[in-house]
């Protein structure tokens, strides 16, 4: 038996935010990140619309990129004091990835971190709040999946946390909201969204219900993000659904190894943070050269390709996706990223490390080929040279 969860409600659209104007309860808790929803004016209408909705409004503010496990502790200790019945997150994934854990430990403060790793392991939610996620980046699609992405510095390790318990109710996708990413988020987010729809469907998970959302949501993504990214605002708009769709895709088809290993590097090195959705654009070539040796693998790409109107060959898809990463001016490889940040020396001291944590990682055992440590280091190795992945 498969399992296929969506939010309950999801709102998009032009003026989509009125739509907390219509959630019935008492308080509500507000998660936010940095100061670019305040800035435009976003969260002062999230928290006059919920007022409006007869609610008192609590601010959580300034959830870091990769949010850490300080941060969801310190955000759920001020949800117990102040006991909301809704918890809003909005903003791009961190905080709302942050404000899915912070709901763990509201509702159950005596659980430990440790004990919501293991993948739908989660206690059931909604004893004490519901939630509301509104994105402002078109990539990660967390208002409706069953993710969350939590960072461990001290260990240097992110932790994908995943249970439908933190599938939000309710989704507001207002594409006012994404017109304010700046062009390099724009590519990064939007990458991130085609490798979501991509893994997606040539996961092992995959069904008749998550295929059609995928295909759609990687030619939406053909024909809008680099548009998106040179100033077309309606293309924008697209790709803010484009990537919900996908999202509603991989949260049911879960995903394949390229996520491991964005989630493993992403904030392993000294040198500074591999951004996701780069890490995404860099790695997926790679892995579908790798998965391509798996015949029904192979044959998935190919109808990916075939859709998008290219060659039925996962060659073919590889040569557009490079491509695409071209046009977007991302590096083609680690070695490359952000002109050289991550030392070479440093990436080969811990690539036995990173490799067995990214075999370990809750997305992997949805890959169509099967990947064994060291076989993850030699992939490794071909995405920060850039060679061709040949085993």
């Amino acid at each position: 038996m498969n399992r296929f969860t969506l939010p309950r409600d999801l709102y998009h659209g032009e003026n989509a935010l009125d739509a907390l104007k219509t959630l019935e309860g008492k308080k509500a808790s507000v998660v936010v990140g940095g100061g670019s929803m305040k800035r435009f004016g976003f969260l002062d209408k999230i928290v006059k619309n919920l007022q409006e909705a007869g609610m008192e409004v609590q601010l959580i503010e300034g959830v870091e990129p990769d949010p850490s496990v300080e941060t969801v502790m310190k955000g759920a200790a001020m949800m117990r004091e102040f006991e909301p019945d809704w918890i809003v997150a909005v903003g791009g994934g961190s905080p709302i990835d942050a404000a899915k854990a912070m709901w763990a430990f509201y509702e159950y403060p005596e659980i430990t971190f440790e004990d919501l790793i293991t993948p739908f392991s989660f206690p059931t939610l909604r004893t004490k709040a519901k939630f509301a996620a509104i994105p402002s980046t078109s990539g990660t699609a967390t208002e409706v999946t069953a993710f969350s992405v939590i960072t461990d510095y001290s260990k240097g390790v992110k932790y994908p946390l995943a249970d439908f318990n933190i599938t939000p109710d309710v989704a507001i996708v207002d594409p006012a909201l994404a017109e304010t990413m700046p062009p390099k988020l724009t590519a990064n987010t939007g990458m991130d969204a085609l490798t979501h729809a991509i893994e997606a469907y040539v996961s092992t998970l995959h069904c008749d219900y998550t295929d059609p959302l995928a295909l759609h949501a990687i030619k939406m993504i053909r024909d809008n993000l680099v548009d998106s990214y040179n100033g077309d605002m309606a293309a924008r708009d697209r790709m803010h659904n484009a990537q919900c769709l996908a999202g509603m895709a991989f949260s049911n088809a879960l995903l394949g190894i390229v996520h491991p290993m964005a989630h493993k590097t992403g904030a392993a090195y000294s040198g500074g943070h591999i951004v996701h959705g780069a890490a995404n654009a860099m790695y997926l070539p790679k892995v579908i050269a790798f998965n391509a040796k798996e015949p029904e693998a192979e044959k998935r790409y190919g109808e990916i390709a075939a859709f998008i109107g290219l060659e039925p060959t996962s060659a073919a898809l590889i040569e557009w996706i490079n491509n695409m990463n071209q046009q977007l001016n991302i590096a083609p490889s680690i070695q490359e990223y952000e002109g050289g940040i991550i030392d070479e020396t440093e990436f080969l001291e811990k690539l036995p490390v990173v490799a067995e944590l990214a075999v370990g990682d809750a997305c992997t055992g949805s890959n169509p080929r099967s990947i064994t440590p060291a076989e993850m280091e030699k992939l490794l190795k071909a995405c920060f040279y850039n060679e061709p992945v040949d085993f």
